[in-house]
């Protein structure tokens, strides 16, 4: 495979890693950023970016995805996803083990990184899935960011909700553990006191604050016991923020969505089951406490959970209705439309959408515009506000939780590894991802 030409981007709004801004150029080489300054020597032979007005920012990793491939394609794809990726800026993610069959062992994970060295526009890393017997799979399978549990929000072989049975795997090994944190046995008795409510908004009585504390009280326990490196996925109530800011350890880390941040329980109204999502949307309150939690530097970074589902899926009277939302075209311009509006920085939302997950996940060489580090980069527009229309989503499902919302920040060009992946509406679909490796 050919290496990436040189890329010139010539007089953009650098943020620069210790935040500030700078208007200069970006020179790029095989795939590395080989020069940062005001001014860089033109070259005929190189291909120019004018990026005059645009603000260049390192790529977004998404660091929780579910991309459906395999098993589960009439939603999304590794194709289509990475397609939705790029025109969000979103230039790595890191992709969860509940698709068909499951995560659990080396051959699965080796599919995986198959399928997306010929699919995926973007790079990619696959979690391995814990279940009850796979113990030796979790130490073993490689490359991985770590393990994912489901405590709870799930069935089947990936449900590992039972102390004695999350012990075993604390108690083993070092990889990071990253929890989907919610108590099943919780969730089970207020089902049967909820039932045969069709409204989707009971979905956030059901799986209640209560039970997603509970899980992470838990996962907090051990990783203590055993001083093991843990992530708390999606974090979504203030009870769960306010016992980390007052017991969390330097080793443990957490994340919280854009749609924790941004929506809450009102928003069934507008959008019905659209909403619907595990763990479930909560009070303005809960996104209060959040926010502040995130400024603080309690929730470390920002993820997706993208998880898509089709319409008619979504159409289905609750409890069919299946749980999760679309959301790495939109995270990028979310974010960036609430630093314009004062709820944070723009160098904040560097930090969390990129550089923080590379240092959680030892990604190596990504989340700064740096020499020596790799070429994914995003310009943005923070001077133009778009609507998000379902007739321009890339994601297979062809919908958002967002649709109509007014934002700022979308991404004008994306760039992969010193590639163009995505300019100006249009994705480069020759461009392919590297798998990344973790320290």
């Amino acid at each position: 495979m050919s290496l990436p030409k040189k890329l010139l981007i010539r007089q953009a709004q650098i943020i620069q890693p210790n935040g500030e801004l700078m208007i200069g150029d970006v020179l790029t080489d095989a795939g590395k950023i080989v020069e940062v300054a005001s001014n860089i020597a033109h070259d005929t032979a190189i291909q120019e970016i004018d990026a005059q007005g645009l603000t260049l920012l390192p790529g977004v990793i998404d660091p929780q995805v579910h991309f459906r491939e395999p098993g589960l394609e009439h939603k999304e794809d590794l194709f289509t996803a990475s397609c939705a990726c790029a025109k969000g800026g979103v230039t790595s993610f890191l992709e969860m083990p509940n698709t068909r069959p499951l995560t659990i062992n080396q051959s699965a994970l080796n599919d995986k990184l198959e399928r997306a060295s010929h699919k995926s526009l973007v790079n990619y890393g696959f979690f391995i899935g814990a279940t009850p017997e796979n113990l030796p799979d979790l130490l073993l399978a490689e490359p991985t960011p770590g393990i994912k549990i489901f405590m709870g929000s799930m069935h089947g072989q990936l449900l590992v909700g039972e102390e004695t049975l999350l012990e075993q795997i604390f108690a083993q090994g070092s990889r990071l553990i990253a929890v989907h944190a919610e108590d099943q046995q919780r969730i089970n008795q207020r089902r049967l006191e909820f039932a045969g409510i069709e409204d989707p908004a009971i979905h956030s009585e059901i799986q209640d604050p209560q039970a997603a504390l509970l899980a992470t009280q838990l996962a907090l326990k051990l990783s203590k016991k055993y001083q093991r490196r843990l992530h708390i996925l999606h974090l979504s109530t203030a009870l769960e923020a306010d016992l980390l800011r007052k017991e969390k350890p330097s080793w443990v880390t957490a994340e919280v969505t854009p749609q924790h941040l941004l929506l809450n329980t009102s928003a069934y109204q507008q959008v019905g089951s659209l909403a619907q999502m595990n763990p479930p949307l909560r009070s303005l309150h809960d996104n209060e406490v959040l926010w502040q939690a995130l400024r603080d530097g309690v929730i470390d970074f920002i993820a997706t959970d993208h998880a898509p589902h089709t319409l008619a899926e979504k159409a289905q009277p609750y409890p069919n209705t299946p749980s999760g939302m679309p959301g790495v075209e939109t995270s990028l311009p979310l974010m960036l439309t609430a630093a314009m509006e004062g709820k944070c920085t723009v160098a904040q939302v560097v930090h969390w959408m990129s550089k923080a997950v590379a240092v959680a996940y030892g990604i190596p060489n990504k989340g700064e515009i740096t020499p020596g580090y790799d070429a994914d980069l995003v310009l943005v527009d923070l001077n133009t506000y778009r609507p998000v229309l379902r007739e321009e989503l890339l994601t297979k499902c062809g919908w958002s939780p967002f649709e109509g919302w007014n934002l700022t920040g979308w991404p004008v060009t994306t760039i992969v590894g010193g590639e163009v992946v995505f300019d100006k509406g249009r994705v480069n679909t020759e461009v392919r991802g590297q798998a990344l490796t973790f320290n």
